[in-house]
């Protein structure tokens, strides 16, 4: 790859509709993302179907907005990164189908990117960390539909340590705050709530707390919460109460990550970092129980803007920039897949 040379990479796995524009030394010449949340906070949750039509309806327009604001044509482009899994299979159709179309009309190599290796590699985006981050790494995601410790050993090499055995963390704290009587998306919202609150007044259970391995599980934390929140009557939930829940809930989740992180640092001892990403890293407790693992390692927690912990096309674009300086492109008949495991993106 031309080291002047530039990727458009496109995000669509699921309610964020994103491109970028990045050189290939990882400068960020421009980028867009367009939330749907007004359009999917009526219903609790993102629903596949709306979430698919809202990125046909806008990723042409953002990726043209990219690219004017990074003041090149298609036909420089070096490549075109389009997100092709895993996620709801709608938007990964819409965004992959646009890249092909893409780097059809225009002869540019496609990459076939996968979300997971999108959030691991982000980490290594130049800038991100002075002098920047060396192989191998521990990944910690951490997001609405993932959970995983993961042996990051260079582009392609993936080893998973654990994962969670039910729910994934941010899905647990955005059902936690539904049932706490907070808005969709739940996350950041708790956060908010439960600086205000008391983490010690509900003792909340910590699953897997102190047990060899790096698994998780977060369904007997929420359920937890449910039946805290049941001993009161319908609709008397005291606000103070509710940031005390909010509180250890918070709590519990962060010790639970950090317990588990400590493990699966000690399944990687040559680890020369510790990476959390995924939109779960923009938790300010979460951050800070983590730092304290990673201190207690001697080796930086490195967790990306919290503009870059959710899903973004920045890393999408980056991602291809790594592939393709390896010469790893895909087929325009590449199918995008609603499930792809990390561990099967052996370069």
């Amino acid at each position: 790859m031309d080291a002047a040379g530039a990727v458009l990479g496109l995000e669509s796995s699921c309610d964020e509709t994103a491109a970028a524009v990045l050189r290939a030394d990882g400068t960020i010449l421009a980028e867009a993302v367009l939330s749907q949340e007004q359009e999917h906070s009526p219903f609790g949750g993102v629903v596949p179907e709306i979430a698919a039509r809202a990125h046909l309806e806008h990723l042409p327009r953002l990726a043209g907005q990219v690219m004017r604001q990074a003041g090149l044509e298609f036909a420089a482009l070096a490549g075109i990164a389009a997100t092709s899994g895993p996620g709801l299979i709608g938007g990964l159709i819409v965004g992959a189908s646009f890249g092909k179309g893409l780097a059809l009309a225009r002869n540019l190599p496609f990459v076939a990117v996968n979300h997971l290796e999108a959030h691991a590699l982000t980490a290594t985006l130049p800038g991100l960390v002075e002098g920047g981050v060396r192989f191998p790494y521990l990944l910690l995601l951490v997001s609405g539909g993932h959970c995983q410790c993961v042996a990051v050993e260079g582009v392609g090499r993936y080893r998973r340590l654990g994962t969670t055995l039910d729910d994934a963390v941010g899905e647990a704290f955005d059902k936690s705050a539904k049932l706490l009587g907070l808005p969709w998306p739940g996350g950041p919202a708790l956060e908010q709530l439960a600086l205000r609150g008391d983490p010690a007044r509900y003792p909340l259970p910590r699953p897997m707390l102190g047990r060899p391995g790096c698994d998780f599980s977060f369904s007997g934390l929420k359920t937890a919460v449910a039946h805290a929140v049941a001993r009161f009557p319908a609709g008397g939930l005291p606000d103070q109460a509710r940031a005390d829940l909010a509180a250890g809930f918070q709590a519990a989740a962060a010790a639970v990550l950090a317990d588990r992180a400590g493990n699966a640092l000690r399944m990687l001892p040559g680890a020369t970092a510790l990476v959390v990403a995924g939109g779960v890293a923009a938790n300010a407790a979460v951050r800070g129980a983590l730092a304290a693992v990673a201190a207690r390692r001697a080796i930086p927690l490195v967790a990306p803007p919290v503009r870059l912990c959710t899903d973004n096309a920045v890393m999408v674009a980056w991602t291809g920039i790594e592939r393709l300086r390896l010469g790893l492109t895909d087929p325009l008949d590449h199918a995008p897949r609603p499930r792809w495991p990390l561990a099967e993106m052996a370069a």
